[in-house]
């Protein structure tokens, strides 16, 4: 027989509505980090700053990070249909895996540039630099005032948020590499400040990338021990086997579980169906978050009688 339920573990509000609710608020963020990577570019070729541009590709990652956000909070409200039943969830994934590629060419091309800049050292104008960063370190610290508040009551938004933290230390290193070159003529501070951002940028999108095609590829949901997951299904009072056990992840904050339990005939005629289904509800409920499961309970030799019929 087989059977299936949902089951989610509320702890506050849920992580869906509270990231809508802040919809507009990440639009605004994004719009900011956008325009001052634009501005920073320009601002990059004027002051002949790699510097610059490298805070330029790290603003990119944050408008990743927001796009992101903003593309699971709107496919998480797409409705599913006969042909895609599980909606547009996985659009999300795929434009990270563009990103991604593209996010490493840029912190490829970044690292290779201001290696170069040791043989071959620029005049960079300290002066723009300064002025450029600023506008960056400013446009971060509105960005970040507009996702406080957000990042409290949603991982969403929390991912967001830390984004945009973390260009706000990139927009700091611009401006710091500008003061040593305007304070002592050192023009090796730009490209050791672009290193020093090529390696933030570089680190986060390789994790990105990981996660991506951990999901692209069906692994099991990071935090969820399938040895642990096959344990707590054997504890449940009748359960004799498990097999056919899977778990992977639609997108982000979609885990899904099947499995195949086999029952003992007594207990499936004594207690029901229902009864173990809520048990092993129950069970997984405690311990694992995982956001739909479907069971199908069997009795001893049904698999063999499934082997058969592939056959």
């Amino acid at each position: 027989m087989g059977a299936g339920h949902d089951h989610g573990h509320a702890h506050g509000p849920p992580a869906g509505t509270a990231a809508a609710a802040y919809r507009g608020r990440l639009r605004i963020a994004l719009g900011i980090t956008l325009a001052v990577m634009v501005v920073q570019i320009v601002g990059g070729v004027a002051a002949d700053s790699l510097a610059l541009v490298a805070d330029a590709a790290h603003m990119a990652t944050d408008a990743v990070g927001l796009a992101m956000a903003l593309l699971a909070i709107h496919f998480a409200n797409r409705p599913a249909s006969t042909t895609r039943t599980f909606g547009f969830a996985r659009a999300e994934i795929l434009a990270a895996l563009a990103n991604c590629l593209l996010l490493l060419g840029v912190g490829g091309y970044v690292l290779y540039e201001a290696i170069e800049r040791f043989f071959t050292p620029a005049a960079t104008e300290g002066g723009l630099m300064i002025v450029f960063g600023a506008v960056g370190l400013v446009a971060n610290l509105i960005s970040l005032s507009l996702l406080m508040r957000g990042q409290k009551e949603s991982l969403n938004v929390r991912g967001a948020f830390l984004e945009v933290a973390a260009d706000t230390l990139g927009s700091l290193t611009v401006i710091v590499s500008a003061a040593v070159i305007l304070g002592t003529g050192w023009q090796a501070a730009d490209p050791i400040a672009s290193l020093v951002i090529g390696v933030m940028i570089v680190p986060r999108t390789l994790r990105l990338l990981r996660e991506t095609l951990d999901v692209l590829l069906e692994s099991a949901p990071k935090g969820v021990d399938m040895d642990s997951v096959r344990a707590h299904i054997l504890d449940v009072d009748g359960v004799e086997d498990v097999h056919d056990l899977h778990a992977w992840t639609i997108t982000s904050g979609m885990p899904v579980l099947s499995a195949h339990v086999v029952v003992r005939s007594d207990v499936l005629n004594a207690i029901g169906h229902e009864k173990v289904l809520h048990e092993l509800q129950g069970c997984l409920g405690d311990h694992f978050d995982v956001e739909h499961c479907t069971f199908q309970l069997e009795p001893a030799g049904h698999a063999q009688h499934e082997s058969r019929l592939c056959h």
